[in-house]
């Protein structure tokens, strides 16, 4: 069997594993193994091009880019064991962010060595060639400037408010419509000044879609980045001629689509929306101010109020995250259930800057799967709830979403919490959400705010228990 063949076998069952991977990931039992299922898939993938190379590189005496592969793979891997070691779970977003750039940027430059390289190829297949360069292009560089606004967004390195240019739609279609003219143009005539010109177009297109979309949904922007990574690795696929990139592509393309369009869904926002850029929750300018009296309880107090409750709703969101306080809540559900108390966690799809932020961070802190439930599962059972706990989440418990037709989150399914006997939102400040609206939950009668670290609190509570 020749190498080509050996390697062609490897990819399919590269593939395969990646199907098994995304199988696995669905369900929280099986996650560690569709991890395993993917590394695995990853390491064949590997091992299978090294060997190409390899071959290649023994057949024509080429040893360049032998020596080439060795140097970006150990870079690569430096970097990657690096990062994963030294990233916070709060970080996860912004770093996956700028994963996704890497892929649009390779996209980018696959493209424009399938242009320089100038390949023998069939007559009856050059305009294919052709439209294949300069598409994947396109998508890479959409996906890399993209990736690049949400990185810093994500870690507030510039502001998480929607960029409103006048007419940002009308753009947004002249820029697609300019890139259908010049993909024609290119199949024509390939001139060096239409590559250089659907590169820039992209990139400028790419920067303003993710730039005139709010902070507050970036969640369903890292997803969608996801997404477009997965077709910019496809059509570097077709490009190299390689099965597996493209395959891999498609599969990460298309969940990353569903993926968005789920969450869109739970959010009530229009799919199209997200993807013509015009997605974002405005703030109103008043929409910081108060409006009402808010009271406050004690540590000892809520430890009061958990220890007579029958019932208890925890409902997280990234303010958890950034406190650390997983563990401690985990003690806290423990001490909780063993007094009898039933304990279960509510949790908004879009809780935290990522699609399932939480359930990873309560998973971390062995926190039971059959007790971490999803919004529909627990809302229409909050009515007859003891305690609501809200801790660190703002935007997903917000009533003016259900009851506010006025409001920039208005239309949005969030967690009904305020329909609880008793509400505490663990807090540090008064300040509004991530998607700058102010909370009426925080003056609601049967609501009280415990302000402070949220992990110190939480464990402040265990002390008073």
């Amino acid at each position: 069997m020749t190498v080509d063949a050996l390697a062609g076998a490897a990819y399919i069952v590269a593939a395969l594993l990646f199907i098994l991977s995304l199988a696995g990931l669905s369900r929280h039992e099986s996650a560690r193994s569709g991890v395993l299922f993917g590394i695995s898939g990853m390491t064949i993938a590997l091992l299978a091009t090294i060997g190409l190379t390899v071959a290649n590189a023994w057949t024509t005496g080429a040893f360049l880019g032998l020596g080439l592969l060795v140097v970006v793979i150990a870079v690569g891997a430096a970097i990657g064991l690096w990062r994963a070691r030294v990233v916070e779970m709060t970080g996860m977003p912004e770093l996956i962010a700028l994963l996704h750039s890497f892929v649009g940027l390779a996209a980018v430059l696959v493209g424009w060595n399938g242009y320089l390289a100038h390949p023998e190829i069939p007559a009856e297949l050059a305009g294919i060639h052709n439209a294949e360069v300069f598409i994947g292009i396109f998508i890479g560089g959409v996906t890399f400037t993209g990736s690049i606004v949400a990185y810093l967004k994500l870690s507030a390195k510039i502001s998480s408010k929607p960029l409103m240019l006048p007419g940002k739609n009308v753009l947004n279609v002249l820029a697609l419509v300019a890139f259908l003219v010049l993909t024609v143009w290119f199949v024509i005539d390939q001139q060096l000044g239409l590559l250089v010109a659907v590169t820039l177009l992209s990139f400028a297109l790419g920067w303003h879609l993710v730039a005139s979309i709010g902070g507050g949904d970036m969640p369903v922007v890292v997803s969608m980045l996801n997404s477009y990574s997965g077709w910019a690795a496809a059509a570097a696929g077709f490009l190299l001629n390689n099965d597996l990139l493209i395959v891999t592509g498609a599969l990460v393309g298309s969940s990353g689509a569903y993926l968005s369009y789920v969450m869109c869904k739970a959010m009530n926002r229009s799919f199209l929306s997200v993807i013509a850029g015009g997605f974002g929750i405005v703030a109103q300018a008043s929409s910081d101010a108060e409006d009402g009296e808010h009271r406050e309880i004690t540590a000892e107090g809520a430890a009061e109020m958990l220890t007579a409750a029958k019932s208890v709703v925890i409902t997280p969101g990234y303010g958890m995250a950034v406190a650390h306080a997983q563990y401690p809540v985990a003690d806290l559900v423990s001490r909780l259930r063993e007094r009898g108390v039933d304990v279960r966690f509510g949790i908004h799809p879009v809780a935290g800057r990522l699609p399932g932020h939480m359930n990873v961070l309560l998973a971390e802190a062995k926190v039971p799967y059959d007790i971490v439930l999803s919004m529909e599962e627990v809302n229409d059972d909050l009515a007859s709830t003891s305690v609501v706990l809200v801790i660190g989440a703002n935007d997903t418990v917000n009533p003016a979403a259900a009851e506010d037709p006025g409001s920039p989150i208005a239309g949005m399914p969030v967690l009904r919490v305020w329909e609880a006997e008793n509400v505490i939102v663990f807090k540090r400040s008064m300040a509004a959400g991530y998607a700058g609206v102010q909370n009426p939950l925080f003056f609601r009668d049967n609501a009280q705010m415990l302000f402070g670290d949220a992990k110190q609190k939480v464990e402040d509570i265990i002390a008073a228990l």
